[in-house]
């Protein structure tokens, strides 16, 4: 697994196919780790890059997270394409990681081809916020043995590390992108289930993020919850795939750099 320093710190992804370059983002609490699925059905047609954010996976861990935790990734992830010589791609993310590929286009716009933005809204209510610190805290068998797969034995170092970032936020709310998704110019693909459990006013939100995108796609489906890629990576991939065979080709040549 090949790593990098960006902005002074070790940044460590997975990279698999070849192809114009498409960015997989993780959500919080996860790794590149978590995506073997996605990083071998993607790179079928694509480069695939599947970088562990900072702080989290095998990259250099942050004694603290910063408030603007997503958008100081998406950041991180556009001096990553710098270092990568890749002037453009397309990103895939979930949950988190969507919101990161989507603040991604809104930094860079002439970075980015296109979005999948997968089981992400825009609001995050306090008390949808505390439920989820409070599952957290459970620490249940299954979630020890997820959080130490993405992040090796010291897990709890990254878990503790982004709740207090969550925690932050938990008076007023998480509000990603202000009144900024009007900034996306690229083509973006708002994917979600319905059923989803953590997120709240799913189907409201996401057509909402719609008529603020210009040029938003949407698929959702009924089946599955959090995230869509995950619970029905069948359906999710029926939306992604002809999405990004139309936004971002394939037999597409220029601007991969490397």
């Amino acid at each position: 697994m090949p790593a990098i320093t960006v902005q002074g710190a070790q940044i460590f992804f997975r990279t698999a196919g070849e192809g114009p370059p498409l960015l997989l983002i993780p959500g919080n609490t996860c790794s590149s780790a978590c995506h073997a699925g996605e990083i071998a059905h993607f790179a079928q047609r694509y480069r695939v890059i599947a970088p562990d954010l900072p702080g989290t996976g095998q990259s250099a861990r942050r004694a603290a997270w910063p408030h603007d935790w997503w958008a100081a990734s998406a950041a991180t992830l556009i001096a990553l394409l710098d270092q990568l010589s890749i002037d453009r791609c397309a990103l895939v993310g979930t949950s988190g990681g969507a919101a990161i590929a989507l603040l991604a286009a809104i930094a860079a716009p002439a970075r980015i081809a296109a979005v999948v933005a997968d089981s992400v809204v825009a609001h995050f209510p306090a008390a949808a916020l505390q439920a989820q610190i409070a599952a957290r805290s459970e620490e249940t068998a299954g979630q020890r043995a997820f959080w130490e797969g993405a992040h090796g034995a010291d897990w709890r170092q990254v878990i503790a590390a982004d709740t207090a970032m969550l925690a932050g936020h938990a008076a007023a709310g998480i509000d990603y992108f202000g009144d900024r998704l009007g900034l996306v110019a690229c083509p973006t693909l708002l994917t979600a289930s319905l059923a989803d459990s953590a997120l709240p006013e799913v189907g409201r939100q996401i057509a909402e993020m719609a008529r603020a995108i210009p040029a938003a796609q949407v698929a959702l489906i009924a089946e599955g919850d959090h995230p869509l890629m995950w619970s029905r990576p069948d359906r999710f991939r029926a939306a992604a795939d002809p999405f990004l065979a139309q936004a971002w080709p394939a037999r597409y040549s220029g601007g991969q750099g490397g």
